[in-house]
């Protein structure tokens, strides 16, 4: 491969992370705001809807990355799950019925669980072991400064033509990933090394299931439940500072919650970049740990005020922990899985656990508050975050020293490629 050829790969990688950005993520917010104030939907059937497009990407998550470690096609699965999830924004203006957009939104979310594997799975095809922390350090940055320019292009397009153009923004952006994808070279990507076998050693077919690799795989294990208490503890700690904001001022609530989300998107893209500069150096579980101790320490500083300026500035914590992580955590299990032709499943296998730990954070930080208020809820997610921490810091390992001495590539191809 020349060096046209890994920068060109390197650029579409680029552009498909930061495209995909706000399409891996779904509507979200932006749907239930479209069919409460168009279609006066009951804020119960809005919020079925949502669910189950959540149970549907939770029981994807794993098969998603059973079929990347198979498959030969990841820019075709790319390319198919973009198109599926552009018709059905395209389709949501026009369909009215609960059934028809429950089904839409089941679609989307299942089409939406291949991107994560199929971008971590490129990359290592492309870059190798080696250069794999450093690329998945710049695939969060670009995620990130997607995620940002989306909000602000959601939040400007709904201001002045209404919730429905944020379909069509997702569409455009849905498409643009197709086109970034169609750029990287087929040729480029090593199969065997996408899905964790090593870039030397001998290749043969291994039957993927993430169940195996996670019973029998003790760090990995460990580090599920370590995913699965940080996203219990963390997914509802926005939710609370936009329903504190309420409270204080209902007026600025939507533009402060707003702000916090691209200002927490803001300081991720450094956050990310820095980790995939050095986790090569310091380690990964200096780095983590440093992630998961932000999560207890946010959500005590919360107690501390109620002033709206004081509560988003805190929320801005939020870029460091979950940039660290987000950008960390291919990367681990790549560590863990190195060898054994099970990366992505058990990429899939732990998102799975990670997503239900997020999917019974609101459930559970609702409860308390309704039981014990918000400083009750607030202190529940610290000790459930304070946990994580520890768990991390006494039974989780550092995973670098796993990583293989064979290299795929020379180091200056390394460099090229990220």
């Amino acid at each position: 491969m020349n060096a046209h050829s890994d920068r060109r790969n390197a650029l579409s990688l680029d552009g498909l992370n930061f495209f995909l950005a706000d399409v891996r993520d779904g509507l979200g917010p932006y749907l239930a705001i479209y069919l409460l104030a168009v279609h006066h939907w009951e804020p119960a059937s809005i919020g079925l809807v949502m669910t189950l497009a959540g149970i549907a990407a939770l029981l994807t998550q794993t098969p998603a990355g059973a079929l990347i470690d198979r498959t030969h096609r990841k820019r075709g699965v790319i390319i198919v799950a973009a198109l599926l999830v552009t018709a059905s924004c395209l389709l949501l203006p026009f369909i009215t019925s609960f059934t028809l957009v429950a089904m839409t939104q089941a679609l989307s979310a299942v089409a939406a669980s291949v991107f994560a594997p199929a971008i971590a799975a490129i990359s290592l095809g492309i870059t190798g072991p080696r250069a794999f922390t450093r690329r998945t350090g710049r695939n969060e940055t670009f995620n990130h400064a997607g995620n940002a320019v989306a909000a602000l292009l959601a939040g400007g397009f709904a201001y002045l033509f209404g919730p429905v153009a944020v379909f069509y923004l997702m569409a455009l952006m849905a498409l643009a990933s197709v086109i970034a994808i169609s750029f990287i070279s087929p040729h480029a990507i090593d199969h065997d090394v996408a899905r964790g076998f090593d870039p030397e050693g001998p290749s043969h077919d291994i039957n993927p299931s993430g169940l195996s690799v996670l019973l029998h795989n003790r760090p990995l294990l460990v580090f599920a439940i370590c995913c699965g208490l940080f996203h219990l503890a963390n997914a509802a700690m926005l939710p609370l500072v936009s329903q504190k904001l309420s409270l204080v001022n209902l007026q600025m609530a939507t533009p402060l919650t707003s702000a916090c989300i691209v200002a927490a998107q803001l300081v991720m893209v450094p956050v990310a970049l820095l980790v995939g500069w050095k986790a090569d150096v310091w380690g990964r579980k200096p780095l983590l740990l440093a992630g998961f101790l932000i999560l207890p320490l946010r959500a005590v500083l919360y107690l501390l005020s109620d002033d709206p300026y004081w509560l988003v500035a805190v929320q801005l914590l939020d870029g460091v922990g979950a940039g660290v992580f987000g950008a960390l955590f291919p990367v681990v299990v790549k560590d863990l899985t190195q060898g054994t032709g099970r990366f992505n499943v058990s990429l899939g296998a732990l998102s799975t656990v990670f997503g239900l730990g997020a999917a019974l954070s609101n459930g559970l930080a609702g409860i308390v508050v309704q039981q014990a208020g918000y400083d009750a809820a607030f202190l529940t997610l610290a000790g459930i975050a304070a946990a994580a921490f520890a768990l991390l810091l006494l039974a989780m390992p550092e995973t670098l020293n796993r990583l293989r001495a064979a290299p795929r590539h020379t180091m200056d191809e390394a460099e090229a490629l990220t």
